[in-house]
């Protein structure tokens, strides 16, 4: 159960501090109160995607914390200790969202991610936005509700995860017969083209130590003719050589010296400069005696290079990635001469695979059919209660046209609805007025709710298209999915906050030069005045009073202590 709500310079709230209880809360107030602001930090807490523009003006961030009682939700308890962030039956989540729109979550004051707050959200709060009447009109969603409803979803699961590996094998497979068709030629294209590359000698072949080699050979001339030269100028010329003039400079400062010894330190490091010299000297010398002309060598080092840039220009890679294409090649070469062995047994793994997709979906379809079958019932049960005293609701479930195993099984769902006897049912897109799509999707999210093992629901503004004595009895189902978790609810209805046992209070101030909102617990007779004005609009009577008196106490809500809760 949600016990504490906390925000901080979200939108129009600069601070909040929000305790809530047990049973039905509803949440009212005049239009652009910021009732919708409550419902998005919410959702920001609970892993919505965040940007900037929560952020108050002038604020540096926007902070929202929840603080949870797990008692009512062992599920959440089991995820909590699985990711080791849990803190005996408390859960505090918290959720920054910066001015540069970055934002960053917390569970037990520990750093998550946003699928990890995703993932433990699922466990504590269920949301029903106002547009759920809509959505309810996609195909996906009706089957999603009615798996949801039967308590599918492991079985859904696995039927989902015999699917894929059907198809990823049926996949392979397919592929594998239809290069079999020119397998012959492909084994002849592959084998020349191995013999010609094996040729190379490639596992010992380095392109880069070719090239480098084919440089040397073909430079040996300019190589030999000016390393004599060098050699010559650094040590052997007796009167111009780079030694001569070394020994020559060392000798004279050597000589002044003896009236300067600073200069001692400059005498040393050209004498290890001539030692330097003479190695460098004898190590060129040493390397001109060893190199010899080998045109035999050159002729064949250009002759493999140039098989070497041909077969590249052929193959489209580069010289150095022809090892790795030979492994390609005979890759390709094993595979296609084992191919048979592989179809067969491609051929009887997707055999297995779809027999057991087909059990699966099978026993997938009686669920449905069994669950869709009390479904029906108590929500055409429901349908009448709301003001819809002929209609008949019916979850169609056939057997799709196609053999192919598909994703979510082999069953097309269909809600369909007669809101007038005598007429068949027809799809809900097609009957259904705008009211009583509200009223429908009122009842299904009331009646799959009611097993659930969510503690907490929110429901936002659910209600709307619905009015009169209907919107009372919409009050007192929602009030009874309190009877054993909290469920909090945005409405505009006056019967529908007089069945709630806490009643909040959203208000706008605009007395500063940035508007903000506060929220209050109202006591009875706040309660009795708010009922009024939502029934008699800006005018308020005392009959007026009178009758949210009443209606208020007919609801059986009982007295509450008078205490206010305000965020400023």
């Amino acid at each position: 159960m949600l016990l504490n709500l906390n925000i901080i310079d979200l939108a129009v709230v600069k601070s909040l501090d929000l305790d809530l209880e047990q049973g039905m809360s509803v949440l009212t107030g005049e239009t652009g109160a910021g009732k919708s602001i409550l419902l998005t930090a919410l959702g920001l807490a609970l892993g919505d995607r965040a940007d900037s523009g929560y952020v108050r003006p002038n604020s540096k961030r926007a902070e929202i914390n929840l603080e949870f009682d797990l008692a009512d939700a062992p599920l959440a308890q089991l995820w909590l200790k699985d990711n080791e962030l849990d803190a005996e039956q408390q859960c505090l989540i918290r959720r920054v969202v910066n001015a540069d729109g970055r934002s960053k979550a917390y569970i037990n004051n520990r750093p998550v991610t946003l699928q990890a707050l995703q993932e433990l959200s699922e466990k504590l709060v269920e949301i029903h936005g106002q547009h759920a009447h809509l959505t309810l009109l996609n195909p996906d969603e009706q089957r999603r509700l009615l798996d949801a409803y039967a308590k599918n979803q492991p079985l859904l699961d696995s039927v989902n995860a015999c699917f894929r590996q059907w198809q990823q094998t049926s996949k392979e497979l397919a592929s594998l017969i239809k290069s079999s068709t020119d397998q012959s030629e492909r084994e002849e294209l592959l084998r020349y083209q191995l013999d010609e590359l094996q040729q190379l000698d490639l596992a010992n072949f380095s392109y880069a130590e070719l090239s480098e080699e084919h440089a040397k050979l073909a430079n040996l001339g300019q190589i030999l003719s000016t390393g004599q030269t060098q050699v010559d100028l650094l040590y052997e010329n007796d009167r111009q050589s780079v030694n001569h003039q070394l020994n020559q400079s060392l000798s004279e400062l050597s000589h002044l010296a003896q009236f300067a010894p600073e200069l001692n330190e400059i005498c040393t490091m050209l004498s290890e400069a001539q030692i330097q010299v003479e190695e460098a000297s004898l190590q060129l010398r040493r390397f001109l005696e060893a190199q010899e002309a080998d045109p035999q060598r050159l002729d064949d080092i250009e002759n493999r290079i140039g098989i070497v840039q041909n077969l590249s220009r052929k193959h489209h890679v580069s010289p150095d990635e022809l090892p790795e294409l030979v492994n390609k090649l005979e890759h390709e070469l094993d595979s296609l001469a084992h191919s048979s062995e592989r179809i067969e047994a491609l051929t009887a793994a997707s055999a297995t695979l779809l027999a057991d997709y087909q059990q699966q979906a099978a026993e997938l379809s009686v669920q449905r059919k069994l669950s869709g079958q009390k479904l029906q019932q108590q929500i055409s049960a429901m349908i009448k209660e709301l003001g819809m005293p002929q209609g008949e609701f019916l979850v169609d479930i056939a057997a799709l046209d196609s053999a192919t195993p598909k994703l979510n099984g082999k069953d097309k769902i269909e809600f369909l609805v007669s809101a007038n006897p005598g007429l068949p049912a027809k799809p809900l897109v097609k009957v259904a007025s705008g009211g009583e799509l509200s009223r429908i999707s009122l009842a299904i999210q009331v009646t799959t709710s009611s097993d659930k093992t969510t503690p907490t629901m929110i429901f936002d503004e659910v209600d709307s298209g619905i009015g009169g004595g209907i919107a009372e009895i919409v009050g007192q189902k929602l009030r009874s999915l309190s009877h054993n978790r909290q469920v909090m609810c945005v409405t505009h209805l006056p019967q529908v906050a007089a069945q709630a046992h806490h009643h909040l209070y959203v208000e706008k101030n605009n007395q500063t030069d940035v508007t903000s909102s506060s929220v209050r617990l109202l006591d009875t007779q706040e309660r009795i005045e708010e009922i009024a004005r939502m029934l008699g609009g800006i005018h308020i009577t005392a009959n007026t009073l009178a009758h949210a008196q009443e209606m208020l106490f007919h609801s059986d809500f009982g007295t509450q202590p008078e205490h206010t809760i305000t965020g400023n």
